[in-house]
């Protein structure tokens, strides 16, 4: 069923004359109010809203008095009336509107302050069940789109950002304001809802374990605006959901010039691969380029972690983004500074390495607070023509999977500490994947190829050509391998074995594990099963 529309054109200017304000965050709505009030604008508030405005000194007219009825039930009733919906509905120049609003005495108004019950903040934050239910908002959302909907006659604001706008189109339209900021506003307020609602369904559906809902929603608020997108055809905007877990979202930017579409993306890819390195074992250091790892490594401290993983591929490593799981200090700020960088992301970093990098102004320097959790749940999204695919987050991790020999030879202590290092690093690199590991370090990457086989030749030929770079011979030469994937032939094991890797760990399952194990055997390979894949697309 359809509403047939009336056609009644919208005023360009409407004069504002009434205000309802209620407003959980309270920043800057003092003075907002205040300025209303000095252009004999009538205020109407609520609870908590209201005594703010009053102990301000604002004459405030309590939306009870509007209504003719008290608020209820904590709170819970007190906008959802007649008369307030009625005031943010009414078509002023429709003659029946008119007509019930002077019958049942519902006063317009014009202009509606809102913003919501600050449900995202306290599902991130930790609170309990019943806590979260209780900062669901029913009457903020409520009258935000019936204000909305009524853009024709109504201006709706929703952010603080927004009162400066407002007030200056006040100023300058003599008391009223013009249609296309109250369409501009009305845009706002429906997409605020709109992401308010998808938090809350996204909530109901991780504490219920609905995996695959019937109708799955995403929402997000507009960080940054890019200059472009992946390419400079492209537009682009950045948005944060508001979840809490460090990396590039939630990072604080110290220095350099603004985030581009890819490093955001290169860097999150960065900092995720980082954080699978507990930093209370070991520093470790991640390189990355175009979202797959060039170098990664681990070290007593950051710069020898730096130097092992800048050496795998240091003509890739021109213009990366550097991850850290540990403070940024002055040793291995100094070490990275040599070459260009597009950024470093860290938990933290001392002043004398902030002082370093302070010298190279381009240079981004975004810190976290902290690393990610490799094993926290949660959502990943992709588009796709005309829908969405949504996955778990890849939350699994070598250290809590039973490691299973399948050849006659067991790795060493030496290759098994190699082989969980380099299956952490072949989750994280595009499929199909190979790594090579030497000593906790990446000697060698391939990654993206169409054949599991090219990326084992390809990790090598860039193993040949670092250690051609470097005067010495490929470390692949006495290596691990990891694969993402099960080798559907032996060929891509053999590969590696022409290399000189002398473990291998991959996932199993082929219908030639039987095939692989037994080439395994015939060159003395060891290898282990993981029976977990890793792929990335």
């Amino acid at each position: 069923m359809t509403v047939s529309a009336k056609n009644i054109p919208a005023p360009d200017l409407v004069p504002i004359r009434r205000a309802l304000i209620s407003v959980s965050d309270k920043t800057g709505i003092a003075a907002f109010a205040r300025a209303l009030a000095d252009r004999n604008v009538e205020l109407v508030s609520t609870g908590g809203t209201a005594a703010t405005l009053a102990k301000e000194g604002l004459s405030v007219r309590d939306v009870s008095e509007l209504t003719g009825f008290p608020e209820i039930m904590d709170g819970r009733v007190k906008t959802l009336h007649p008369s307030v919906h009625g005031g943010l509905l009414g078509i002023r120049d429709d003659a029946e509107h008119k007509a019930a609003m002077d019958e049942h005495a519902i006063q317009p108004i014009d202009l509606v302050i809102i913003n919501l019950y600050p449900f995202e903040e306290v599902r991130f934050g930790g609170g309990d069940y019943a806590a979260t239910v209780e900062n669901i908002d029913i009457g903020g959302p409520a009258m935000l789109r019936a204000a909305a909907k009524n853009h024709a006659y109504v201006a709706v604001v929703t952010d603080p950002a927004d009162y400066e706008k407002v007030l200056a189109a006040l100023g300058e339209n003599d008391g009223a304001l013009p249609y296309r900021l109250r369409q501009e506003l009305a845009a706002k307020a429906y997409a605020r809802t709109a992401a308010y609602d998808a938090a809350i369904s996204q909530w109901f559906a991780e504490t219920l374990s609905v995996p695959t809902p019937e109708w799955r929603a995403f929402g997000g608020r507009l960080k940054q605006v890019m200059r472009y997108g992946e390419n400079p055809h492209q537009e682009a905007g950045f948005y944060v959901t508001g979840e809490q877990r460090p990396g590039v979202a939630t990072a604080h930017q110290v220095q350099g010039k603004q985030l581009s579409y890819n490093n955001i993306n290169d860097t999150d890819a960065a900092f995720e691969l980082v954080s699978e390195f507990d930093p209370e074992k070991s520093a470790a250091v991640a390189i990355i380029k175009h979202a797959n790892p060039c170098g990664v490594a681990e070290g007593t401290s950051l710069a020898e972690a730096y130097r092992k993983a800048l050496a795998c591929d240091p003509v890739s490593a021109f213009g990366g983004i550097v991850a850290l799981n540990r403070m940024l200090d002055a040793e291995a700020a100094e070490e990275i500074a040599k070459i260009f960088t597009e950024v470093i992301i860290a938990p933290d970093a001392s002043e004398e390495a902030r002082a370093l990098i302070a010298a190279k102004k381009n240079l981004r320097l975004l810190l976290t607070g902290g690393v990610a959790d490799s094993r926290q749940p949660g959502l990943t999204a992709k588009t796709v023509a005309g829908g969405l695919l949504v996955q778990t987050r890849d939350n699994g991790t070598v250290d809590d999977l039973e490691l299973r020999v399948v050849t006659k030879r067991a790795p060493s202590e030496k290759e098994m500490a190699d082989l969980r290092f380099a299956f952490r690093i072949a989750k994280h690199v595009k499929s199909n994947a190979i790594v090579y590991a030497k000593d906790l370090a990446t000697v060698g990457i391939g990654a993206g190829q169409m054949s599991r086989v090219d990326s084992a030749r390809i990790a090598a030929r860039k193993a040949e050509d670092a250690a051609e770079a470097a005067g010495g011979a490929p470390l692949t030469k006495g290596s691990v391998v990891a694969s993402d994937a099960f080798f559907p032939f032996a060929d891509g094991l053999l590969s590696a074995v022409e290399a000189g890797a002398t473990a291998v760990i991959q996932p199993g399952g082929s219908m030639r594990d039987e095939e692989v194990i037994a080439a395994a055997d015939e060159h003395g390979i060891a290898m282990v099963f993981t029976g977990m894949r890793h792929f990335r697309h």
